[in-house]
C-alpha cells in the first residue's frame, strides 16, 4: 500500500489532521532569513539606542585598559585583577543588547509556524547517517534552492556595502584630518548607518522567502487520494471522532427543534422538568404534533422561548411525562392521549 501511495501524484491539500501530525513533529514552515532579519533589526536598533551610552562606557573601558601603572604589568595578581575587573564592565556594558538579542532569537521563529517544541523531532533519526540520502538530500531541489538563495543574497548585501562606500568614500578619508573623539564618532555613525542599509534591503530577501516556506510546507505535506480516503476511515472509527460528530448532530437538531418552538400551539410543562410544545393545524394534521420537549435545562429553554414568542404554557405533570417519554420528535399524540391533549388545546 505504501508503494501505491508513493506511485500516486500528491495532488489534495492537506486535512487538519495531516498537519496536527505534522506539527507535532517539529514540521512547520519556518524562514531562517526572517528570524537573521530581525535579529540583524533588533541589533541595529539596539546599537542606535544606546549607541551614546555603549561609546562612553567602552570609552572608559578601553582607557581603563591602556592607561595602567607599571606595577600592574610587572606582577601578576594586579595584571589579572586589572583584566577581570575590564571583563566584567565589557560584559555588563553590552548586557542589555546581549539580552535583546536573545529574546528576538527566541521569539522570531514565532512569527511563522508558530512557537514550538517538538519531542518527536528531537529524537535521533539514523536514516540521517544513509550516506546515499545524504548525496539525495545534498543535490535536492530545496538544497539547490537554499544554494540559490544564499548566492542572491551576498549579491544583494555585497552591492549594497558596495555603493555605500562608494558614494562614501570622500567621508571615510575626512576621518584622517579630524580629532581622534570625532572621527571614531562618525566612523561609528556611518557604520551603523551602512548596517541599517544592508538590513533593511534584506526585506527584499523575506518578501519572497517567507510565500516560498509557506509554499513549500504546503507542497510537502500534501496528500495522494488514497491517503486521504484511508485517513477519513480511520477517522470514522476514532471514538473521540465520532462522539464529536453525534454532539454536533445533536446541537443541530436540538437548534432545529428549538426554532419550531415559537411556532407551537401550546407548550405542557411538568412545571420544571419537563416541557413538550404541541402544534395543530387543522385540515393539514390528523392529530396535533410534537414539535418540541426537553427535561432539565432544555425544559427551561424551551419555556424561555415559548414565554417570549407569547405561546400559551400549561401545567400539567402527568400528560408532559407521558408526552415526553411516549411521543417523538415531529410525531403526532397517540389515541390514547387524544382526549387529554384535547382538553389542553380546546
Amino acid at each position: 500500500m505504501a508503494d501505491n501511495d508513493s506511485d500516486q501524484e500528491k495532488t489534495e491539500e492537506a486535512t487538519p489532521r495531516r498537519r496536527d501530525k505534522a506539527r507535532e513533529e517539529g514540521q512547520v514552515p519556518r524562514s531562517r532569513e526572517l528570524t537573521t532579519f530581525m535579529i540583524l533589526l533588533g541589533g541595529v536598533v539596539g546599537l542606535w539606542s544606546m549607541g551614546q551610552m555603549l561609546y562612553d562606557q567602552l570609552g572608559a573601558v578601553m582607557e581603563q585598559a591602556f592607561l595602567f601603572e607599571r606595577r600592574q604589568a610587572m606582577e601578576t595578581t594586579p595584571m589579572l585583577v586589572n583584566a577581570l575587573d575590564l571583563g566584567q564592565r565589557t560584559l555588563f556594558t553590552m548586557l542589555p543588547l546581549f539580552l535583546l538579542l536573545a529574546v528576538i532569537a527566541l521569539m522570531a521563529p514565532a512569527l511563522l509556524g508558530g512557537w514550538l517544541i517538538s519531542a518527536k523531532s528531537m529524537k535521533p533519526k539514523f536514516s540521517k547517517l544513509n550516506p546515499v540520502k545524504g548525496i539525495k538530500r545534498l543535490f535536492s531541489m530545496q538544497s539547490l534552492t537554499e544554494l540559490a538563495k544564499a548566492i542572491a543574497k551576498s549579491i544583494l548585501v555585497g552591492s549594497v556595502a558596495f555603493s555605500f562606500l562608494y558614494f562614501n568614500i570622500g567621508r571615510y578619508l575626512g576621518l584622517m584630518d579630524q580629532p581622534v573623539q570625532q572621527a571614531l564618532t562618525t566612523a561609528l555613525n556611518m557604520a551603523a548607518l551602512a548596517a541599517g542599509l544592508i538590513v533593511f534591503s534584506l526585506i527584499v530577501v523575506i518578501l519572497i522567502d517567507v510565500p516560498f516556506q509557506l509554499w513549500n510546507n504546503a507542497k510537502q505535506l500534501r496528500m495522494t487520494k488514497e491517503e486521504v480516503k484511508r485517513e477519513h476511515k480511520d477517522s470514522e472509527g476514532d471514538p473521540h471522532v465520532k462522539g464529536r460528530i453525534r454532539q454536533q448532530q445533536q446541537a443541530m437538531a436540538r437548534g432545529r427543534m428549538m426554532s419550531k418552538v415559537p411556532e407551537a400551539d401550546v407548550i405542557i410543562t411538568n412545571p420544571t422538568h419537563y416541557a413538550v410544545a404541541l402544534m395543530y393545524q387543522e385540515g393539514k394534521m390528523g392529530a396535533p404534533k410534537l414539535v418540541a420537549k426537553g427535561a432539565d435545562a432544555v425544559a427551561a429553554k424551551i419555556r424561555e422561548i415559548g414565554a417570549e414568542a407569547g405561546v400559551p404554557r400549561l401545567e400539567a405533570a402527568p400528560l408532559a411525562r407521558a408526552l415526553y417519554h411516549h411521543v417523538d420528535l415531529e410525531a403526532e399524540v397517540p389515541t390514547e392521549l387524544y382526549t387529554a391533549v384535547a382538553e389542553v388545546m380546546a
